[in-house]
């Protein structure tokens, strides 16, 4: 039986780990975890933010995905899309999922990623 999802995996090209950590703790406010020794030689970084974990691993022919990308609940959202603007990260906003708002963004190796908060009196998300 499922339980939840533990941590979605991204992939990220060598040596780009300043750069990752600049996004996604610096702009996303995301709290870098240290990964085990063993994984930790491969490169890559981990980030948490609540019951949110992104793991980010090294891919040699590393290309980013354009449409597969997770799907992050945010609350204030039209502060977390200035946030991100602030720090230089792409903001995309689209109105087509009903009871939401939501925009994309992109970390700065092409990562697409998803943020979206439920619209005042829309139902709940299925559980």
């Amino acid at each position: 039986m499922l339980t939840a999802v533990d941590h979605v995996q991204l992939a990220a090209p060598p040596g780009s780990e300043e750069r990752l950590r600049a996004y996604y703790a610096d702009a996303l406010g995301m709290t870098e975890t240290p990964k085990p020794p063993a994984l930790a030689a491969r490169g890559g970084c981990w980030f948490e933010a609540g019951d949110v974990r992104l793991h980010l691993g090294v891919e040699h022919d590393f290309r980013p995905a354009r449409k597969a990308h997770p799907g992050l609940r945010v609350t204030g959202i039209e502060a977390y899309a200035a946030r991100l603007a602030a720090h230089g990260a792409p903001v995309t906003w689209d109105d087509d999922l009903p009871g939401h708002r939501r925009f994309h963004s992109e970390d700065p190796v092409g990562n697409r990623l998803e943020f979206l908060e439920r619209s005042a009196g829309a139902p709940a998300p299925r559980r």
